[in-house]
């Protein structure tokens, strides 16, 4: 039997607060780390063909998570089991009505209820102070529903661990870009949002060049202004510099790398940024612990073998998620099982 590093007191202490599964009178089901591990790695190895296969990857997975050299997203340490959702990150589309709207609250509560986090781009949507035809009305813009996504948010706790998170996107080119940048000065609001510009390629060579740019209502599809450049690349510099955000979102980069292109441009990524999706996608994350593979006996110091060889396991468990998981919209399930992220 293998011998495993002691999990530390604070360790332990997080493990009971947030990953052992407990009865519904908050009895541990889970008694120690072990347990945990042990239900995770039966269960994203049930995926496996075979009884064979299912016993032999169980058994390597677990001993992967034990070692601390491989977890997965807190999403599959809760959820395994017990069926629910195990993926952390989704993307939801927002069209510009309010029946896509507020479907897309709803969807979003869903998913946070079950350990996700979503990512939207609001840029489809219609500039504060537009005429609305149909009611007669003046549009209130993409903050204002930004805003009401953050309220659900607030109201629904995640997973019953944590709450909601959730990224918001306004391409730079949009009407209302200034109002979304300062958004966050106060320090006050949207505080279940990460926010970050969609930079177009255009724009960045109008910095450069110390010009100006296109910015176009996304309803009608005209340009309504030109902007100088600069000015709005201080303004976010300055956001970034005294509350954190926004980010910059190098979009017309990635749709040129975007591998699935043949499903139309991603418009949005995950809650914290790293992984662009398409609408309705979602994805599984995992974490490898760079510090076990150093080793004083290896070539360059560091063990590159072992490190390939648990790469290969992680990418293997990760892609078992896709097919035991349990999706929180018919939809995501369709796009998340085609697209294997």
């Amino acid at each position: 039997m293998a011998e495993y590093k002691p999990f530390t007191e604070n360790a332990l202490k997080i493990l009971r607060a947030r990953y052992l599964m407990r009865n519904e009178e908050g009895e541990f089901l889970d008694k120690e780390p072990a347990d945990l591990f042990r239900r995770v790695a039966r269960y994203i190895a049930s995926a496996e063909k075979t009884k064979k296969e299912q016993e032999h990857w169980a058994g390597k997975f677990f001993d992967a998570m034990m070692a601390r050299d491989f977890l997965p997203n807190s999403p599959t340490l809760t959820g395994a089991g017990r069926d629910m959702c195990l993926s952390a990150c989704f993307v939801l589309p927002i069209e510009d009505s309010l029946d896509s709207i507020f479907e897309t609250v709803k969807n979003a509560a869903l998913v946070h209820k079950e350990g996700g986090g979503t990512g939207f781009d609001f840029s489809r949507l219609r500039p504060k102070g537009s005429f609305v035809k149909r009611t007669q009305g003046i549009a209130s813009g993409p903050v204002s529903f930004l805003r009401v996504i953050d309220s659900a948010t607030e109201a629904v706790k995640q997973g019953g661990t944590r709450r909601g998170a959730n990224m918001g996107i306004l391409r730079v080119d949009h009407p209302d870009i200034e109002e979304f940048i300062r958004m966050k000065i106060d320090g006050k609001s949207v505080n279940n949002f990460n926010i970050s510009v969609a930079a177009t390629d255009v724009f960045m060579e109008a910095v450069k060049a110390d010009g100006v740019y296109d910015i176009t209502d996304p309803y009608h599809k005209k340009v309504v202004a030109k902007k100088s450049a600069r000015p709005i690349f201080d303004l976010i510099v300055e956001s970034a510099w005294a509350v954190g955000d926004p980010g910059l979102i190098f979009i017309d980069r990635i749709n040129a790398h975007n591998p699935t292109r043949g499903l139309g441009p991603i418009r949005a990524t995950n809650p914290c940024g790293e992984q662009p999706l398409h609408e309705y996608e979602s994805c599984n994350l995992g974490s490898i612990n760079l510090g076990h593979y150093f080793s004083p006996a290896a070539k360059d110091l560091f063990d590159w073998d072992r490190f390939g060889r648990t790469i290969a396991l992680a990418v293997r468990f990760l892609d078992d998620v896709i097919d035991v998981n349990k999706y929180p919209l018919p939809q995501i399930e369709q796009m998340t099982r085609a697209n294997r992220r």
